[in-house]
């Protein structure tokens, strides 16, 4: 079991967190529950545990970061994680 809460303090590390957008789905039939807001909003909120490497997934959304960042859910095969992703350089030359 995982404690969603400690895996999203772990993954974030040292980032500034801007705003938290997650659903998340207690059992397969559960309708998700939003959560939303400030990092001091969401935190209470996912103390929590969690199977990560089995069944459906559970936890869905996005962290933005402050430094124009974020972070969404990856999930194959009923495994979940967090991924960090940036914006490509799009001042890069394309050469043809």
């Amino acid at each position: 079991m995982t404690n969603a809460r400690e895996e999203f303090l772990e993954h974030i590390g040292n980032r500034e967190v801007e705003f938290v957008s997650i659903a998340v789905r207690r059992g397969y039939r559960d309708a998700p529950v939003q959560i939303k807001g400030t990092l001091a909003d969401v935190l209470p909120l996912l103390d929590f545990e969690y199977s990560s490497g089995y069944g459906g997934q559970e936890l869905y959304g996005y962290i933005w970061y402050k430094d124009g960042t974020w972070s969404d859910r990856g999930e194959y095969d009923g495994s979940e994680w967090w991924q960090h992703q940036r914006r490509p350089d799009t001042a890069a030359k394309i050469v043809v």
